[in-house]
C-alpha cells in the first residue's frame, strides 16, 4: 500500500468538476496536503475501482451529495516536497466532470472536511476563497463554456 505522506510511489486520485447552474461544487479541505484551502472534491482510487467509481464515492463521503461522474477533462500532478527536499506528499490527479444527481440536496460537509458549497465564476475572484491557481484556471475554464 502507498503510504499518503512521504510515500514511496505516487498515489492516483481523482476530483469530481460538478456543475450546475453555472455553478461549482467546492471543499473547504480539513488534511493535509490541501489543509484550509477551498478545491475540487476528490481523492484517492481504492485498489480495483474505476475512476468514475471513485469521484462518486469520494463526493458522497466529503458533501454528502450523490453524484453521476462521467469522463476524464483535466490531468496533473500534485508533488509536495518538505523543507529539506524530500518528497511529502505525490499525487496523479485526474479530474472528472461530473453532474449532481439532486443539487438541491443539503450538503454535508465530512469529517475531514470544513464546508462545502456552490460557487460562481464571479466567486472564484474573491479575496477569502484561498484555491490554488490551477484549480482556480480550470475552474474558469469550464464556467466560461471554453
Amino acid at each position: 500500500m502507498v503510504s499518503k505522506i512521504y510515500p514511496d510511489a505516487p498515489r492516483v486520485a481523482v476530483g469530481a468538476v460538478v456543475t450546475h447552474q453555472n455553478k461549482v461544487l467546492l471543499v473547504l479541505r480539513g488534511q493535509p496536503p490541501a489543509k484550509d484551502m477551498w478545491a475540487i472534491p476528490g481523492g484517492s482510487v481504492d485498489l480495483g475501482e474505476t475512476l468514475q467509481a471513485a469521484a462518486e464515492r469520494e463526493v458522497l463521503e466529503e458533501t454528502g451529495l450523490s453524484i453521476k461522474a462521467g469522463e476524464v477533462i483535466y490531468t496533473f500532478d500534485a508533488i509536495l516536497r518538505d523543507e529539506t527536499g524530500r518528497v511529502q506528499f505525490h499525487y496523479v490527479i485526474l479530474d472528472l466532470k461530473a453532474e449532481a444527481l439532486d443539487p438541491t440536496q443539503p450538503l454535508r460537509p465530512a469529517d475531514d472536511v470544513y464546508d462545502a458549497g456552490w460557487f460562481s465564476l464571479a466567486d472564484l475572484d474573491r479575496p477569502d476563497l484561498v484555491i490554488s491557481d490551477t484549480t482556480r484556471a480550470l475552474l474558469r475554464q469550464l464556467l466560461n463554456g471554453s
